[in-house]
């Protein structure tokens, strides 16, 4: 069975939305990584990633999937096997938006929502080398 285990949150600025998760309900920082057209701040609750992302250009690809502006980009969903997902999805109607082979294997479910499909353990590595 598949479980959320993150959610991203495009944001216009790292700095306050940061703060503001840390001393509001204490989440703590595990990592910043500056990715090609954005950069991801990990914090954690010791269970959930949820990871703050502020894109070069509004104009970017990949920061338009979720629509404009502030919100909810995306939710990951943990699984067994990646490939076997990736078949249900495409099964029951989702559109696989990431390239073949690609890890996340990001996809927009029916009805618009963007989530992504990724493997066991994925976001407990956030913080020691992984990546968003």
């Amino acid at each position: 069975m598949g479980r959320i285990v993150h959610i991203a949150i495009k944001v216009e600025s790292l700095e306050g939305p940061s703060e503001f998760y840390e001393h509001v309900f204490g989440f703590k920082h595990v990592g910043t990584v500056t990715h090609k057209g954005h950069v991801s701040r990990h914090l954690s609750d010791g269970v959930m990633d949820l990871t703050l992302i502020q894109y070069d250009s509004e104009d970017a690809p990949e920061a338009q999937l979720s629509g404009s502006g502030p919100c909810i980009h995306h939710f990951a969903i943990e699984v067994d096997d990646p490939a076997q997902a990736e078949a249900q999805v495409r099964k029951f109607g989702g559109e696989v938006l990431s390239a073949p082979g690609k890890f996340p294997i990001k996809f927009r479910a029916p009805g618009g929502t963007i989530a992504e499909i990724v493997p066991q353990a994925r976001y407990q590595k956030i913080g020691q080398g992984g990546s968003n």
